[in-house]
């Protein structure tokens, strides 16, 4: 039979102190004029006795669970955005809560039941994390249970944490401008992406801060591919056909790193190099980016940085802050020449 469960009355038995002394200590209240002395002995006798709060009472005198509700569509199940869920974790254990995780595969019942599960346990607060950021529609949720969009918008306001695609759009135009390309191509392009956030809520930023960048420098693109399925077939096929124009760009910028991926294959395949023909730049820092040969420069969706972030702003006890971007810092590899003419 397991021992019995220390009590906060046999803690005060062994401290000769009384329950409500001993409280006090173990919850640190601010204020007391206990003497140091009764503060040892309440500190021993909890050491000696092994003894743990109940966080059920403590949380019904607290009025706060310590818990936080993390709802995914498919976040958890992704080897991609592992480090979103590190994040939450980690900043969570730094803030004393604990969290509950809850995969919908997309499917809006299942969402409804997990949200439901979660204000049934009363935690302190929701995150939905998102995959691909795009805008959802978020179940409703009593007043006083804060929700962060984690990757994503909502049609109704509630607080976001998204990457700072304009400043990363600029960054990796910028990085080319500076090493004196001019004849640059762009692989990914397509209208609904842009447009529509239900497909994406940052794509269109991502290509305004493109779009900016060389619209400031006065360049115009050599080509612009549109491609709906950013994947490396589709990538290795809209440079093949890049490659068969009259005019070769001197550097191509794809969408995301598996389009680059797709690149690499064929600049390769046709007896070309990286970067002394062509160089490649992308977005997102994939594994994979870093052992390519040579090495791919990178926009890096910071997935951890994000979700500590949200688990931050979801705790915060302030109202006036609703969204955050969070920076995406350029990694940069051996995948850009830098032209003579520069």
């Amino acid at each position: 039979m397991p021992p019995k469960r220390a009590t906060l009355a046999d803690v005060a038995a062994l401290a000769g102190l009384s329950p409500t002394t001993v409280s006090l200590v173990l919850n640190d209240v601010p204020g007391t004029r206990l003497s140091p002395d009764a503060v040892k002995r309440v500190r021993e006798a909890a050491h000696k006795l092994s003894y743990r709060p109940n966080p059920a009472a403590r949380s019904l005198r607290a009025g706060k669970t310590r818990t936080i509700g993390f709802i995914s569509d498919e976040v958890t199940v992704t080897r991609f955005a592992s480090a979103m869920i590190r994040g939450v974790l980690d900043s969570a254990e730094q803030a004393n809560h604990t969290v509950l995780i809850a995969e919908t595969g997309n499917d809006l019942r299942s969402e409804r039941t997990a949200l439901n599960t979660m204000l049934d346990r009363r935690t302190d607060g929701v995150i939905f994390g998102l995959m691909g950021a795009k805008e959802i529609d978020v179940p409703e949720t009593p007043a006083d249970v804060r929700v962060v969009i984690l990757n994503g918008s909502s049609t109704t306001g509630e607080s976001t944490i998204l990457p700072d695609e304009y400043a990363a759009g600029r960054a990796i135009a910028s990085l080319l401008i500076q090493n004196g390309h001019r004849k640059i191509a762009l692989l990914g392009a397509y209208r609904e992406a842009i447009e529509n956030p239900r497909v994406s809520t940052t794509v269109g930023r991502r290509f305004a801060g493109l779009d900016d960048a060389l619209s400031e420098a006065g360049i115009d693109l050599v080509k612009r591919v549109t491609i709906e399925l950013w994947e490396p077939p589709e990538g290795y096929a809209a440079t093949m056909q890049l490659l068969d124009e009259p005019q070769l760009p001197t550097a191509i910028i794809c969408l995301n790193d598996r389009l680059a991926f797709g690149a690499y294959q064929a600049i390769q395949e046709r007896g070309l190099r990286i970067p002394e023909d062509i160089s490649v730049v992308s977005f997102d820092d994939e594994e994979i980016a870093a052992y390519l040969r040579p090495g791919l420069t990178t926009a890096k969706i910071p997935y951890e940085e994000m979700g500590r972030q949200a688990v931050d702003l979801l705790l915060s006890s302030s109202n006036d802050e609703l969204h955050r971007l969070v920076a995406m810092p350029i990694i940069e590899r051996q995948s850009v020449r830098r032209l003579l003419d520069s």
